[in-house]
């Protein structure tokens, strides 16, 4: 019998059925005869280069990749050489980037900055302190966590308190700014404001009725642009925090009941530190959600295709150890928040900067409708081969009877580099008396996809 692989189950003690998402693993549609999808090993991380820090935030601009690393502006060029432009100060959070057509716009430490070949921070005493920042319709926009600031549009490192907006619809306070479609998008802790240029001679802004949104996001960067709309990370008042994608006065869901009981693990002060970004690469539509120990990663592309949400998680032995992602020199960049380091993505490899990391996914469950089996032999389909030279990894399987206790590691060896095919199976796998479920574990050396588990039962007699 053929088993689902792309999700599995596991129980608490809730008790409660639970979902348990590959893990460094990435769910992929694909029709191959084998199956409608398969999970093939997650993107390595390379060192590229190294910095004066650690990455905070990153932006192509004309063709250049500049970051903040460190307290440092810095450009970084496709061979990883990085060139320090000017201190931008640190407090250790990230920073938003943006750019006009002649500024790049730094909001850090709680100041503003401007890079047009020369580092330029606006003193302007009406500025106030900086949460974050944008560039919308020849202004630079900023908020300090009450008003809509907006620079003059002669002179960009000039404020008039007169020009002061707000996001008032809600007495909650102002966390991120954003531009969608040209218009400036307030997120507030529990709604979300859309804001349309009128001009005139004071706050230029004018509130767009009808399209707020009731919920609002957790933190300064829980936010990002996803598939032409916002996707966020909060709720609305009193309510338990959720991953959403907004637009048109509305908030669909994305995270599944599994994602929001793993949200709900964290504080709320953990939360509001995440990161959201996205990354899209062929038909995947990435939308990653970093936390202070892993990252959750929603695939529109693979969901739309497979009609159910596809979530999968990612780690580096602690913490997902890739940030501030950037599409550039035919690359995907991205900096270490654990180092001063710069790597790019690559399918070469799934080791992250070097460091071997392990991989595990779990069946559905296998139920003979309440009559037992034994468990004759299990076989994982896919590609074998790939591993490096001169290793020779092992696959381990386990099994559960309950969700919650597992029994001892059966290991086999995954091959070695060359054997294409090698089948992967394993014998004698006990028996069931009424259902169970099945666990595999790898390392970053295995280098393993995998298409299609079967597993060949035999009822138990009555």
């Amino acid at each position: 019998m053929q088993v689902p692989i792309l999700s599995g189950v596991y129980a608490d003690q809730s008790p409660d059925f639970r979902t348990s998402y590959p893990l460094n693993l990435v769910p992929t549609p694909k029709a191959t005869g084998i199956n409608q999808g398969y999970l093939r090993p997650g993107d390595g991380i390379d060192t590229l280069g190294t910095g004066p820090g650690t990455m905070r935030g990153s932006i192509l601009w004309n063709g250049v990749v500049y970051a903040v690393m460190g307290a440092k502006l810095v450009t970084i060029d496709s061979g990883g050489a990085v060139t320090v432009l000017g201190d931008v100060g640190t407090d250790g959070l990230p920073v938003t980037l943006d750019y006009s057509f002649e500024r790049l716009i730094i909001a850090s430490n709680s100041n503003l900055f401007y890079w047009n070949g020369t580092l330029t921070q606006v003193t302007d005493p009406d500025l106030g302190v900086v949460v974050d920042a944008m560039w919308i319709d020849g202004y630079t926009m900023t908020t300090d966590g009450e008003f809509l600031i907006v620079t003059d549009l002669n002179d960009p490192t000039a404020v008039n308190p007169l020009k002061y907006g707000s996001s008032e619809a809600d007495p909650d306070p102002v966390v991120a700014l954003f531009k969608l479609r040209n218009e400036a998008v307030a997120l507030n802790r529990h709604t979300i404001e859309f804001f349309d240029n009128i001009g005139g001679d004071l706050f230029p802004f004018q509130r767009i009725e009808g399209a707020q949104i009731e919920k609002g996001c957790i933190g300064t960067h829980a936010c990002c642009l996803y598939m032409e709309a916002v996707a966020f990370l909060g709720g609305g008042f009193n309510e338990q925090l959720s991953v959403y994608i907004g637009a048109n006065g509305t908030a669909q869901k994305l995270s599944t009941h599994e994602i929001d009981l793993i949200l709900a693990d964290y504080s709320d002060g953990e939360l509001a530190q995440a990161i959201l970004e996205t990354r899209n690469e062929g038909s995947h539509q990435f939308l990653y959600v970093h936390l202070p120990d892993r990252s959750l990663v929603y695939d529109a592309g693979a969901s739309a295709e497979l009609q159910v949400p596809v979530w999968f998680v990612l780690e580096t032995n602690g913490k997902y150890r890739a940030r501030h992602f950037v599409r550039a020199y035919n690359n995907w960049l991205c900096g270490d928040p654990d180092s001063a380091d710069i790597g790019y993505l690559t399918r070469d490899v799934s080791t992250h900067w070097g460091e071997e990391v392990e991989w595990e996914f779990a069946t559905q469950i296998l139920y003979n409708e309440g009559r037992g089996a034994q468990v004759h032999e299990i076989e994982l389909v896919g590609l074998t081969g790939s591993v490096p030279l001169g290793v020779t990894p092992v696959l381990s399987t386990a099994y559960s009877v309950d969700g919650v206790t597992w029994s001892q590691e059966r290991a086999i060896s995954a091959g070695v580099q060359g054997q294409r095919a090698k089948r992967l199976v394993w014998l004698q796998q006990g028996s069931m008396q009424n259902w169970r479920v099945q666990r595999f574990k790898g390392s970053s050396d295995a280098h393993v996809a995998v298409a299609r588990l079967e597993v060949r039962l035999e009822p138990l007699a009555w």
